[in-house]
């Protein structure tokens, strides 16, 4: 699955319907989505500690120059200087260290001692906290490209068959019959909130530390708002000390536990997919491929092991999360063991894990009539057919609930399916479950034609009313807003790249005026 966030080496992303392979048909029904086109980002390999330092000292040093806190002709030496450490650091095979003082010594043997006045004002610490940032938002906007690319799928596959019947389960048991629609649809609207989760806690982590020195900033006149405008921060994180040693804390544990209940809603999905997978004739199965393995003794077996994949990939979401909240509680302020990569691994393996939930999802076909023979093969429409009877009969909840209850224990103990039900004996336990209650005379009071269309799931689908049910026009209304909001998504997801994009070519443009100066 390639990310529609970065597709390099293009001006512009493809639509996400081509990036993702659909069908012709899932294709022409999502194009719309590609109308927010998301601009290309530098290559990530090169995003790398010495990338992100030294792109904090251009921003440092137009600051700097700004506030007159260094001179123009000192800026333009600084200039070069750097200009020439990051040049000498691209060449292949050189060393591209992220310690700033290794690259201060590295700017002065070019520049003399005075370029170490780039450092006004900053700290190893507040550089540190600001690349900690820089690497999380790159991340960020990678796993939530590919979650977006995820979502697509998942849209594609529940608008190609929307009203196509199946069953879903409580308590591991077939409970209700409903719409491949409104089931794909649930899980959807459930990644619509990790999708507002994901939101607030980017506006949270886009914030700047840098211009906080050690924790309690400087006497230089530090223009922190300028900081953060130069490397695309939306604001800065304002309490210097908070900046520098705190909220690098919670802000991985955020990341890392939104991405863990993110990853718990695939994991429900897989866990559905595996257990009706156990089934001869599963009614959702993955083509035989890349996400099928097969055994080496037993030539019947087809292995789903895109889904035990999709498995590994959620649990280690989880797992990674639970292992930040251990690794950095009792931890006093300042110390170094909240302020590794867990939460930026945590990230990365997010955009892994909807990745592996695309791909899945691409080789995954679903059968509307062995979905509806599973439903037809068991009994949970009888809810619909004692709301019937009180409903359009005025028989009594309890009296219609133990008639339906009698039905299935009828048809389950001579192993019938509800369309095999005598009518007479339907007939017959209506008026023994009004015994109960001291009527012996009671008839059922559906014809035939309405007791068999009362045990259909077809049925009890057209029949729901409810905002939300699995009716045929509430589902089109939902999946319709689904798209809306995977649309709106992306057109966050491009204005958000565009800032970020804006930001650099800023910092490269005053660093070019600067060495223009000499």
């Amino acid at each position: 699955m390639r990310s529609t966030q970065f597709q390099y080496h293009q001006a512009l992303v493809r639509p996400v319907w081509l990036i993702l392979g659909l069908s012709v048909a899932a294709a022409s029904l999502l194009s719309t989505l590609a109308q927010a086109q998301v601009p290309a980002r530098d290559q990530a390999e090169n995003r790398d500690g010495f990338y992100w330092l030294n792109e904090q000292n251009k921003a440092s040093l137009l600051m700097l120059t700004e506030e007159g806190i260094i001179t123009r002709e000192l800026a333009a030496n600084i200039a070069g200087s750097l200009t020439q450490v990051i040049a000498d650091g691209d060449k292949p095979g050189a060393a591209r260290s992220r310690d700033y003082l290794v690259v201060e010594a590295d700017m002065i043997d070019i520049g003399g001692p005075e370029v170490s006045r780039l450092h006004s004002g900053r700290s190893r610490q507040d550089l540190g906290q600001t690349s900690t940032r820089l690497f999380l938002r790159d991340a960020f906007l990678e796993s939530y490209a590919q979650f977006i690319d995820a979502r697509v799928a998942l849209l594609a596959m529940a608008e190609q068959h929307p009203h196509a019947i199946l069953p879903f389960y409580t308590h591991g048991v077939q409970a209700q019959p409903t719409s491949l629609g409104h089931y794909l649809g649930g899980y959807l609207q459930a990644m619509t909130r990790s999708s507002d989760r994901y939101q607030q806690a980017w506006a949270r982590l886009n914030l700047s530390p840098l211009g906080g020195a050690a924790g309690g900033t400087s006497s230089f006149p530090v223009d922190r708002a300028r900081l953060a405008e130069l490397l695309g921060f939306d604001d800065v994180l304002v309490n210097s000390f908070d900046a520098g040693q705190i909220a690098n804390q919670d802000n991985g544990v955020e990341l890392a536990t939104v991405a863990a209940s993110a990853a718990l809603t695939v994991s429900m999905f897989a866990a559905d997919l595996t257990v009706q997978y156990a089934d001869p004739h599963p009614w959702f199965q993955l083509t035989e491929g890349a996400q099928t393995g097969i055994s080496s003794i037993m030539p019947q077996k087809r292995n789903p092991i895109g889904l035990e994949r999709l498995h590994l990939t959620t649990s280690t979401v989880t797992g990674a999360a639970v292992t930040y909240l251990i690794q950095s509680n009792n931890v006093m302020s300042g110390m170094g063991d909240y302020k590794g990569d867990q939460p930026l691994q945590v990230v990365r393996q997010l955009g892994s894990m909807y990745a592996d939930f695309s791909n899945m999802l691409e080789a995954l076909v679903f059968d509307p009539e062995r979905a509806l023979a599973e439903v037809n093969n068991d009994y949970s429409m009888t809810t619909e057919l004692a709301d019937i009877l009180q409903r359009d009969s005025e028989v009594p909840f309890r009296v219609g609930h133990h008639f339906a209850s009698d039905i299935v224990s009828y048809g389950r103990e001579r192993n019938l399916k509800p369309a095999e039900i005598p009518y007479e004996v339907a007939q017959m336990l209506f008026t023994e479950s009004w015994k109960a209650y001291g009527r012996a005379e009671e008839r059922l009071p559906l014809t035939e034609p309405q007791f068999r269309l009362a045990l259909t799931g077809e049925n009890m689908i057209d029949s729901a009313r409810p905002v939300g049910g699995p009716q045929k026009e509430e589902v089109l209304r939902m999946l319709a807003a689904e798209k809306a909001r995977i649309q709106a998504d992306l057109e966050w997801l491009a204005a958000t790249s565009r800032k970020l994009n804006d930001a650099t070519q800023m910092r490269a443009a005053g660093v070019a005026a600067l060495l223009g100066y000499r």
